[in-house]
């Protein structure tokens, strides 16, 4: 491309940036963007202070975690409170059934300062065991990995490029005021290639800044030392991965759109078929898997995030285990995916008329 039609790129990418971040149609995207901050906000001001609860519990009701653990399933109420003295926290109730049965059913509570231990209690004797251990770095950044992967790409990022890219052409149609780019003397491969910049960076700027402020939030609560001893280990997960993760996401997911606008009078089809393909990803076949971008954008993730452990044992047994690709062939793909994706919408823009009675 010669200077002047870079000048028309970045003309239509001042144009359409403020109105990009502003739209009446996407505030709802900021939503999706911050939940996750929030959550870890949350999390990092409740975990503080529910230690320092546990703190003042144990000084008056000192407990040793060795006797906690001993503990087991079936001990009567009458042996736990002989091992483990009165609990701090008590609360029993029965439960009538028919016929006049009665079944009594109680709830102990105990802790050494750092863990939190709940037994519950059925007919007099232990049926189970719950065990609050203090948060860690390691496992905090295992749940933000889990996070990124099953919510932030597959639902955050991909949701927000269907509200961004979508409207960059249907939005228009729909106010009646595409006509006015149209009758510019601008070719419509330049009209589409700015269009898409300012989509790419309005999505960048909301989605890399959720992922630093998620890591700000998640941090927050651990000492300085601790946290610097973590990412001295060559082997960590550092925050500089998650945001090129996050800007392929937008690039490849905002050239899907982008071109679903250009094709469909509804985009909300295509956008519920690729949220149907990319969520189904994990259990297709191998040679499936490789088809959805979720699986090239998880491959460049740096720490791989095992299934929930609640999930029903029936749907983890079609969790189709894949090898991730590797990171060059992973770029790679991404990058020539989304360059195909344009190129063909550059084509198919050439052929764009605008009727505003049909549309």
């Amino acid at each position: 491309m010669n200077p002047s039609q870079w000048a028309q790129i970045f003309a239509i990418v001042r144009l359409e940036i403020w109105k990009t971040f502003f739209s009446r149609r996407g505030l709802w995207i900021y939503l999706f963007a911050l939940t996750p901050v929030l959550l870890f906000t949350a999390n990092s001001i409740y975990a503080p202070r529910e230690q320092a609860r546990l703190a003042r519990i144990a000084e008056s009701h000192p407990r040793v975690l060795t006797n906690l653990t001993a503990i087991t399933p079936g001990m009567s109420n009458s042996v736990v409170v002989e091992k483990l003295g009165e609990p701090y926290a008590k609360r029993s109730w029965h439960h009538r059934v028919e016929h006049g049965r009665a079944f009594e059913h109680a709830r102990y509570q105990y802790t050494d300062g750092k863990s939190d231990f709940t037994f519950w209690f059925f007919n007099g004797q232990v049926r189970h065991i719950e065990r609050s251990d203090p948060q860690t770095l390691p496992q905090n950044i295992l749940i933000f990995a889990t996070i990124f992967r099953f919510y932030f790409l597959r639902l955050a990022v991909l949701f927000g490029c269907v509200g961004i890219f979508t409207n960059l052409f249907r939005g228009e149609m729909l106010d009646k005021s595409l006509h006015f780019y149209l009758l510019t003397p601008v070719r419509r491969e330049i009209l589409l290639a700015g269009k898409f910049l300012a989509g790419l960076l309005a999505t960048m700027v909301i989605f890399t800044a959720s992922v630093a402020l998620q890591w700000v939030a998640l941090l927050w609560q651990f000492p300085h030392a601790a946290v610097a001893g973590y990412f001295a280990e060559p082997t960590a997960a550092h925050l500089l991965p998650y945001l090129g993760v996050t800007v392929l996401a937008c690039a490849a997911y905002g050239s899907v759109f982008l071109c679903a606008g250009l094709l469909f009078r509804n985009p909300i089809v295509p956008a519920a078929v690729v949220l149907l393909w990319e969520s189904a990803n994990l259990f297709l076949p191998a040679t499936l898997q490789k088809l959805g971008i979720i699986y090239y954008l998880q491959s460049l993730c740096p720490l791989a995030a095992a299934p929930d452990s609640s999930m029903p044992v029936p749907l983890t047994l079609l969790i189709s285990a894949t090898p991730a690709a590797p990171a060059p062939v992973a770029l790679a793909c991404l990058l020539f995916f989304t360059l195909a994706v344009l190129v063909y919408s550059g084509f198919r823009s050439r052929k764009l008329e605008i009727n505003y009675s049909t549309d």
